[in-house]
């Protein structure tokens, strides 16, 4: 399932704060934070069969490519790809369930998009499946 929990900003003559408070973390085990090395780079495919994960951009733009896997073992390519926007403006969480694969792109210098996962590191080595960039065939080479 792809869904996702809206945020919001407070703002006042101290600045501002960014919030997503509807984010229960009470499932998340771990973080990290994804900055690609220039606009160009697309970080992909990576899929998890039993990790949930959730994105949200702390600064700039990403293009997340996402596909929901049809067979673990032989994996469709003709498999259809939702593309989503995470711009830091918008202040959301894209949450996907177990079962999918992403692929990101930058779309803004210096963006970062932090990441959480409800499996621990020591999971990562038994549910991380990886394809080549050009696997799925759906995937179009320019982002918006």
């Amino acid at each position: 399932m792809i869904d996702f929990i809206q945020g919001g900003i407070a703002k006042d003559h101290r600045g501002q704060l960014r919030f997503v408070n509807d984010f229960d973390m009470s499932l998340v085990k771990r973080f990290y934070i994804i900055k690609n090395a220039d606009l160009n780079l697309v970080r992909g495919w990576r899929a998890h069969r039993l990790e949930q994960r959730w994105f949200y951009v702390l600064s700039g733009k990403f293009s997340v490519d996402v596909v929901k896997i049809d067979n673990w073992d032989q994996t469709s390519p003709n498999l259809p790809i939702e593309k989503v926007i995470l711009d830091t403006a918008e202040n959301k969480v894209l949450h996907l369930s177990a079962g999918y694969g992403t692929a990101f792109q930058a779309l803004k210098p210096n963006s970062e998009l932090l990441v959480f996962s409800d499996f621990g590191i020591e999971n990562a080595q038994n549910d991380d499946y990886t394809y080549p960039l050009e696997y799925f065939k759906n995937r179009k080479d320019k982002h918006v």
